[in-house]
């Protein structure tokens, strides 16, 4: 099955996040509109689940293309992901206006107060998660799709 193969990569991409997102989406709405906490749901939640599919199915194709020059494992790969969303979607929420700094943290849409601390406490274990789903549950779809490279 060699045809298409990118098209096979942005397919295997995202089938992970896609129904990540559909859990993260219910939870976020029964938390809004039951429970009645004031977090935003349609600006919250509805940008990322058209962007962040999206950008698993492109950082998988980036994958496949390059991964003949750089032999880097798809778990190292995929870790590195969080490393360009994270500085990008900090940019974007300041732009946009729903992302403040402050001097101990970070304020989202004026709500939600995250410590610096909790930042740094966090974003290991955000890169071992992407480095798990990408090497298990990514590697796993790759291999359905035919463009995993041992088999």
């Amino acid at each position: 099955m060699n045809t298409h193969p990118y098209l096979r990569a942005y397919m295997a991409g995202i089938s992970v996040p896609t129904p990540l997102l559909l859990v993260a989406l219910t939870l976020f709405s029964i938390a809004r509109f039951v429970y009645n906490v004031p977090v935003p749901v349609e600006r919250v939640i509805i940008f990322p689940m058209a962007l962040v599919p999206n950008l698993f199915g492109v950082w998988n194709m980036l994958y496949l293309a390059s991964r003949s020059r750089t032999h880097l494992p798809l778990g190292i790969h995929g870790a590195i992901l969080p490393l360009l969303l994270a500085p990008a979607g900090f940019l974007l929420g300041r732009c946009l206006g729903f992302l403040k700094t402050t001097a101990h943290g970070f304020s989202y849409f004026g709500v939600v107060e995250i410590h610096y601390v909790h930042v740094a406490a966090v974003l290991p274990v955000v890169l071992i998660i992407y480095y798990l789903v990408w090497k298990y549950l990514i590697g796993f779809f790759n291999r359905v799709a035919g463009i995993a490279e041992h088999g």
